[in-house]
């Protein structure tokens, strides 16, 4: 499911989005991550062995929102499931996103033993909302 252009922008931009995911005891948990897109996909980076990620292998169902960060009215809300996930190119995954929200070349909290990893989520319904645009 190609994205709009607004919500592309979203996601596109320096915004914040958060990643809601279902807990083993059924609970919802929420958190903030940088994020990107391919067009079609979200794209998130992680560090494996965090909560969130885990709650995603269990049961690959989210919900992403994201807004924008100078007009907090326009935002979008964003259903899926994890497509895939891979170490592969993580590294260089977390480096764009600190490039992006940080202006620097390398993601600077890097930790020695620690494995990132790139999820991609494959969204199913989208909603956006610009009640001032």
């Amino acid at each position: 499911m190609p994205l709009d252009a607004p919500v592309r922008a979203l996601l596109e931009a320096k915004n914040f989005a958060h990643v809601g995911t279902i807990k083993k005891d059924g609970s919802c948990s929420v958190v903030p991550v940088w994020v990107h897109t391919d067009g079609e996909h979200i794209i998130v980076n992680t560090a494996e062995g965090r909560a969130w990620p885990t709650h995603l292998e269990r049961d690959p169902r989210t919900t992403v929102t994201v807004m924008n960060l100078e007009n907090p009215y326009e935002y979008a809300q964003i259903v899926g499931r994890v497509a895939d996930r891979t170490r592969e190119g993580a590294n260089d995954v977390i480096d764009s996103l600190a490039k992006k929200y940080l202006g620097l070349d390398e993601y600077p909290m890097h930790k020695a033993g620690e494995h990132r990893v790139t999820i991609r989520i494959q969204p199913e319904k989208v909603f956006y909302s610009n009640p001032q645009g």
